[in-house]
């Protein structure tokens, strides 16, 4: 009779297991509650990115104009000084408008947000 051995080798290595809990760790389904807490911190976040876009915009585009202005009231007093002091001010009412537009659009996303952030809490509060 023709009998095969059949052999199984088995290889433990601790470091190689911690390696591929890792990665398992990475791809595998985390809890609900973990995710209504990303999920609410990412709100969170989001409420106030617009407004800072915006106002970041809105500010330095102002101060490259209140700097033309400046320019032309400093470089070409001759030619430019009148009209050099009207584009200052526009640059500056910019820099100034910028904080209330930031306020402005954060108070809409808070208000647009808010249900669900107040859900989103109140479940993981329980």
């Amino acid at each position: 009779m023709d009998e095969k051995k059949e052999t199984f080798n088995y290889t433990y290595s601790a470091s190689q297991q911690q390696e591929i809990k890792k990665i398992r760790e990475k791809y595998a389904q985390t809890t609900q509650e973990e995710d209504k807490m990303e999920r609410l911190r990412k709100l969170d976040a989001s409420v106030t990115k617009p407004g800072t876009i915006v106002s970041l915009i809105v500010g330095i585009v102002s101060a490259l104009i209140l700097g033309v202005g400046m320019c032309c009231t400093m470089v070409w007093a001759d030619t430019l000084f009148i009209p050099g002091i009207f584009i200052g001010i526009v640059g500056i009412v910019g820099v100034i408008a910028a904080y209330p537009i930031y306020t402005r659009i954060t108070k809409k996303q808070r208000e647009k947000l808010a249900p669900e952030i107040m859900r989103l809490s109140d479940e993981l509060m329980k």
